[in-house]
């Protein structure tokens, strides 16, 4: 046998042992592409998210209450959790507001009688507009945070300053407002409020804002608890 005519049987044996490889592979699976991997997670996310569109009002309404009652449970219990953030709402800072608007406002007959609307709308603006004014702050020093998610977080921690505030409402029913004993009970009660909602704040807000300007996020907080806990204290009826 002549040289070529071995080198093409081992030419066309070499050739079969590769189709019998090739045929033995397992070709099938799906392609990894880098990125996909997430995008795939997200979208079967959303597919499981309930269709919320089609269902009933009364149930829409009471999801939305159980929302809003599992911020409030944080603000008592204040710790780190993205998801808060996540799914803000304001449906919780507003109704805080009016009640503390509602509570604060005066009874206006030694003014003709529209001195309490006023009352009203002087608390309930001085509380969003010092929210506002927090937000920026945070914002304009380099914080992570969206400005409507630091309005929630914002709007409900007021949650203990409100409490405090029904609170003082039936100290002062108990007796006048200059009783010294009736007025120091007020003060460390809005005091403790108010070193609570600071708390809580901080420790939702705190962790968004760059390390060397923490303290620079955190004063406006204090001073803005600190006003509304002083309209708190100088309200009596």
């Amino acid at each position: 046998m002549s040289t070529s005519a071995r080198n093409a049987d081992t030419a066309d044996f070499h050739y079969e042992q590769l189709d019998q490889s090739i045929g033995e592979l397992d070709l099938e699976g799906d392609i990894m592409v880098p990125g996909a991997a997430s995008s795939v997670a997200a979208a079967a996310d959303d597919l499981s998210d309930p269709d919320t569109l089609d269902e009933p009002v009364l149930a829409t309404v009471v999801r939305d209450l159980r929302a809003v009652g599992v911020k409030f449970r944080h603000v008592f219990y204040p710790r780190r959790n993205p998801a808060l953030l996540r799914d803000w709402d304001l449906w919780g800072p507003l109704l805080l507001c009016i009640t503390l608007a509602a509570l604060l406002r005066r009874d206006g007959s030694d003014d003709g009688g529209g001195g309490g609307d006023a009352h009203f709308a002087e608390v309930f603006v001085v509380i969003w507009l010092g929210a506002v004014v927090v937000t920026l702050n945070s914002k304009l020093i380099g914080g992570a945070i969206s400005f409507l998610q630091s309005v929630c977080v914002l709007g409900y921690c007021l949650l203990p300053l409100t409490i405090a505030a029904v609170v003082c409402q039936l100290v002062l029913l108990l007796g006048s407002s200059e009783s010294v004993g009736l007025f120091a009970t007020r003060v460390i009660v809005v005091a403790a409020a108010f070193a609570w909602s600071t708390f809580a704040s901080t420790a939702f807000v705190a962790d968004s804002q760059p390390p060397r300007r923490k303290v620079l996020a955190c004063y406006p907080i204090f001073l803005f608890y600190f006003v509304v806990g002083w309209l708190i204290l100088s309200h009596a009826r």
